[in-house]
């Protein structure tokens, strides 16, 4: 069967690929108590412990009861996307119209709508190393070109509008990988990040927005760890620098509703319709199921609970970031947001990925190695999720602590 061209150009999912070799792991002797075994500890995907609010669970029962289980519009329910320009405006000081805000499946779909309504083939869009590496999937399943622009600690892993100025209009190392390539159409940040709970301080993003919007491109930020920032200095939203800044976010992470699959976008008002028109053909619409149990995220008693769980995740933060650094690996930057450490393991290993499928099969702990994220020297890095336990993480820890003692 002849495949289309554009798979060349996507990778595997590597963190899924380590997923996989945990979960098969977990089934064997390794783990079997019978045999002396213990639980596969899973630090590796990006998953809260925490479900669904209360709220949340009780409206999907009375949605289903109630036979609320047909389509909505492609832009998603009305109340949905009212609730949350009123969640905009309480939470950022933004008057977010409603009419702005498209309800998708997932912020992956909303990254795909976006991709096909604004790339042609060739166009190059300029992202962070290290980044999530399905943004820039995503982008090369449109027929365009990612750009991946190196940030290392000393930036805090973003990205600087001084990099961006000099990438857009250098098109000499594209150029030399693919001959279709084109000019730069837009950035694609993340604050905070995947895989490195950093964000953007303000000043520079603004600079980045204004520096894209002078060449007549469009800025795209990747707000689904937003709500779960820990830092007051990072928490205000990209939406404050122009209503030509499209946002991309989720009920997954700080809503709790990962397997849920409902996300949204803030777009200007001249880009709705197309999106329109893009959602319409190729999903319908967001679950209808999802979308009015999530008006019950913005209740008091649950916007409390969300809150209450920020303040956890900080806990487990403040815990694993020095435990990770007394047992000799680099953390050369405390992530503000998100529930990652993005830690240099080079002083313990060679390499990262290696070093992720021993600790899984010697001390049955997963954790996901840096190659899936960039390619500026990913290889020594790791990416630890504190999404697990308290409990977990100091099992983790003293497991940890032991396997570096013993091959010392």
């Amino acid at each position: 069967m002849k495949l289309a061209g554009r798979l060349d150009q996507i990778e595997p999912f590597y963190v899924m690929e380590c997923a996989k070799t945990a979960a098969e792991i977990a089934r064997g002797p390794l783990c079997d108590p019978a045999l002396g075994g213990r639980r596969m500890i899973y630090l590796n995907i990006g998953e809260p412990d925490f479900v669904a609010a209360p709220a949340v669970q009780a409206a999907a029962q009375a949605c289903i009861k109630d036979g609320l289980t047909q389509y909505t519009a492609a832009t998603g329910l009305p109340a949905l996307r009212e609730a949350l320009s009123a969640w905009y405006l309480q939470r950022f000081g933004l008057n977010i119209s409603p009419e702005r805000i498209v309800i998708t499946a997932g912020a992956s779909a909303a990254l795909q709508l976006l991709c096909l309504a604004l790339f042609e083939r060739g166009d190059r869009v300029l992202m962070p190393d290290p980044c999530y590496p399905c943004n820039r999937h995503f982008v090369a399943a449109a027929d365009a070109h990612a750009v991946l622009l190196p940030a290392g600690p000393e930036q805090r892993f973003q990205p600087s509008s001084a990099q961006v100025c000099a990438a857009w209009d250098d098109l000499s190392s594209t150029q030399a990988e693919n001959d279709d390539a084109g000019q730069s159409r837009a950035v694609l940040l993340a604050s905070p990040s995947n895989p490195t709970g950093t964000s953007i301080a303000p000043d520079e993003l603004q600079a980045i927005i204004e520096a894209v919007r002078a060449r007549g491109g469009v800025t795209i930020v990747d707000e689904i760890y937003l709500g779960l920032s820990y830092d007051e200095r990072f928490q205000r939203c990209a939406l404050e620098f122009g209503d030509d800044v499209i946002s991309v976010n989720s009920f997954s992470k700080y809503f709790g509703m990962t397997g849920w699959r409902l996300g949204w976008l803030v777009l200007p008002p001249d880009l709705v319709a197309p999106v329109e028109k893009l959602a319409q053909n190729l999903f319908i619409c967001a679950s209808s199921i999802a979308q009015y149990a999530a008006l019950a995220c913005f209740e008091p008693a649950s916007l409390a609970e969300f809150e209450r769980r920020r303040e956890t995740l900080r806990e487990r933060r403040d815990f694993i970031v020095p435990a990770l650094q007394a047992l000799g690996f680099k953390v050369p930057v405390i992530p503000d947001g998100a529930f990652y450490v993005w830690f240099d393991c080079s002083d313990v290993c060679a390499n990262s990925w290696g070093f992720a499928f021993e600790l899984m099969n010697k001390t049955q702990l997963a954790l996901t190695p840096g190659r899936d994220f960039g390619r500026a020297g990913t290889e020594s890095w790791m990416r630890l999720s504190f999404a697990s336990s308290m409990a977990d993480l100091q099992e983790a820890v003293e497991r940890l602590g032991s396997f570096l003692a013993a091959r010392t």
